[in-house]
């Protein structure tokens, strides 16, 4: 059991804490509690780089012309129902580089992102048309973000009606309202990314792309999920559908 909690510890790059590690050994077949995982990881010398929670500021104020439809309704019933995005910034050698992120919120799965060293709608729009295609081509997701103008723009707003979503902004200031694109980038950054950054952005979009398909989407143990992973949700919510759909 020793080896496999070295294991899925050094797969998480040294981020998973007691309740992740319960999870991800419970997948492998041991049945183990947090009292145990936590001497466990004490007696072989492995720290968890996660950090506390913390709390977000609020603020009231709504875009003029497009308003916040999603109204912090995280949970929701279905696969594309509802996307969020955002963009972070990541140190490279001596610059920064800018990630876009788009995710689906039913099971959190990270269903498009792009790299640019520039901050813009060309950034975001790259970002969204990976989700959409990778998706199948949905209809009618709402599209969810902060009022960033990368997101406001004329050009970015047109793709928008282009694929047939809807558009819905966080009020200004208020991280809160896209409370899960804020974890998402916090995991990354806590758990994955250097804490001097990374040395060029070959070695960035390598390593962005290995945290999102290879740990995160695959493996890591979401709580939102019970547990389980975003792509072991997605594939639970698809089976029970099928079962459904050949009954009826």
């Amino acid at each position: 059991m020793i080896a496999q909690l070295k294991r899925w510890f050094g797969i998480s790059h040294g981020s998973a804490g007691q309740r992740t590690l319960v999870q991800l050994l419970k997948d492998s077949g041991f049945n183990v509690s947090r009292w145990l995982v936590r001497k466990l990881m004490k007696q072989n010398d492995l720290v968890s780089r996660q950090l506390p929670s913390h709390k977000y500021a609020k603020a009231e104020k709504l875009h003029l012309s497009i308003p916040n439809l999603l109204e912090r309704e995280f949970n929701v019933s279905t696969p594309n129902q509802v996307w969020c995005g955002d963009v972070t910034y990541v140190w490279c050698g001596s610059r920064w580089v800018y990630l876009a992120v788009v995710i689906d919120l039913y099971a959190r799965r990270v269903v498009g992102w792009a790299t640019s060293i520039r901050p813009d709608s060309e950034l975001t729009k790259k970002a969204l048309r990976m989700a959409y295609e990778s998706r199948g081509n949905p209809k009618r997701v709402m599209f969810h973000s902060d009022q960033g103008c990368h997101y406001t723009s004329k050009t970015f707003r047109q793709l928008i009606w282009h694929y047939g979503m809807k558009q819905s902004l966080s009020r200004r200031g208020n991280c809160w309202d896209n409370a899960p694109m804020e974890r998402f980038f916090r995991s990354f950054k806590t758990e994955w990314m250097p804490r001097v950054g990374y040395k060029n952005l070959t070695e960035a979009t390598g390593e962005i792309s290995q945290y999102i398909v290879g740990y995160y989407n695959r493996y890591r143990p979401h709580r939102h999920n019970d547990g389980s992973s975003p792509i072991a949700k997605e594939k639970q919510y698809w089976k029970t559908y099928n079962e459904v759909a050949k009954n009826d």
